[in-house]
């Protein structure tokens, strides 16, 4: 008997993030105002789109860099949920069936891809990085004193 392959943890994180607007959309056939119907499509609509555009990193982000990611999950997944909602005003196509359809197909197509490049949530962890350590070197200055440069007089550079 062949062992089967094991799907990497990347790789789960995208079939979650693939699959969370099916369960959404499933979640409507419950009844109104049942919290297992509002709870997955709220947290679809606020979170799914903006994750699936900005996490699947190639290279992975920094632990800072993942909090950054996060935070910008949800205004980026309300401004996709924002383009979708209106393209269906304006075309007099909207429900809540169609509108959520709509962005599960998004959000699957986007799982597939690579994400969004984030290189100054990247890059700006490596710099903070070296200008700790070069300021650790630079003898008797401390790294808080490295960030900012003295001003002459008069507020010039």
């Amino acid at each position: 008997m062949a062992a089967s392959p094991r799907l990497s943890p990347r790789v789960q994180r995208r079939a979650a993030l693939a699959a969370s607007g099916w369960v959404a959309l499933a979640a409507t056939a419950l009844p109104g105002g049942s919290p297992l119907r509002w709870i997955p499509v709220l947290a679809f609509v606020v979170l799914a789109p903006g994750l699936a555009l900005l996490l699947p990193q190639p290279l992975g982000l920094r632990p800072g860099a993942r909090l950054e990611a996060l935070a910008l999950a949800a205004p980026v997944s309300l401004s996709v949920a924002t383009l979708v909602a209106t393209t269906l005003f304006l075309t007099k196509a909207f429900s809540l069936t169609v509108f959520l359809a709509a962005l599960a197909l998004f959000v699957t197509v986007a799982a597939l891809l690579p994400g969004v490049p984030l290189p100054a949530a990247t890059r700006g962890a490596v710099e903070r990085d070296t200008a700790r350590t070069s300021a650790r070197t630079a003898g008797g200055t401390s790294p808080l004193a490295a960030r900012f440069r003295k001003r002459r007089p008069g507020g010039g550079r």
